[in-house]
């Protein structure tokens, strides 16, 4: 039987949040099948054997991919594509290792909203955002704060998408028989902002009025540990 939903996440070296974001997808509370598909990066910290204890206990939704070497190029590209092609889900869910899902309901939101709107390709939620540092903790949502500050869904296009910049990987939804895997493979640049461009030439785009998970800021990123050469093409693809 195929999924409703493939829950797609990459990590590397994210063993001290790894966990947080794998229990925020378990905790949803659906009416339709879903896997989770885990892309690890060749994690040398201890992230990968988390990973591989969590697909042990949940072996009926948990899927691994264990990459032996870490990919060249763009942070995560490697990662983020071989994962991709793991998915068979009629709609694809978002989140990197080191976010996290607050609201047990959300794959459910998204789901309920692009059924019913088949005009729609792509789907987001809103998000709050938690900035770590040497001085912060990271010991709950109290330190969190909410990133977009209005009481309205927002329609999202291709002349709007990018102005202010409020659709992040962890929040995105879309239907998967809309994205053209073997173009995006062949692209040299081009991570999660390609997707979603490629995304809405197809339909519009939702970000929904519902706060759904929290967003890490810290050094150790995928994106923040880039380059500023390669962080000015993952800003832009």
């Amino acid at each position: 039987m195929r999924k409703k939903v493939s829950c797609h996440v990459i990590t590397y070296n994210q063993k001290d949040y790894i966990s947080q974001c794998i229990d925020g997808i378990l905790m949803q509370k659906v009416s339709f099948p879903i896997e989770i598909i885990i892309g690890d990066d060749n994690s040398t910290d201890g992230t990968k054997e988390i990973v591989k204890s969590y697909a042990k206990k949940y072996p009926e939704i948990i899927r691994l991919n264990i990459r032996e070497v870490r990919g060249s190029g763009i942070p995560g590209k490697e990662n983020f594509l071989s994962t991709l092609k793991l998915c068979t889900g009629e709609y694809i869910s978002l989140c990197d290792g080191d976010d996290y899902w607050t609201d047990p309901l959300k794959l459910q939101k998204q789901v309920d909203f692009l059924d019913a709107n088949p005009n729609y390709s792509i789907c987001w939620t809103k998000y709050s955002e938690k900035e770590l540092n040497e001085k912060s903790n990271d010991l709950g949502q109290s330190d969190c704060f909410l990133h977009i500050d209005n009481s309205k869904d927002i329609h999202i296009d291709l002349h709007n998408i990018f102005t202010p910049y409020i659709t992040l990987t962890l929040t995105c939804m879309f239907r998967a028989n809309l994205f053209d895997i073997d173009f995006y493979s062949k692209l040299k640049y081009g991570k999660d902002n390609t997707l979603y461009t490629m995304c809405l030439t197809h339909g519009d785009g939702i970000l929904l009025n519902d706060y759904t998970g929290v967003y890490r800021k810290h050094n150790s990123g995928i994106y923040s540990s880039a380059s500023i050469f390669k962080q000015k093409y993952l800003s832009y693809l």
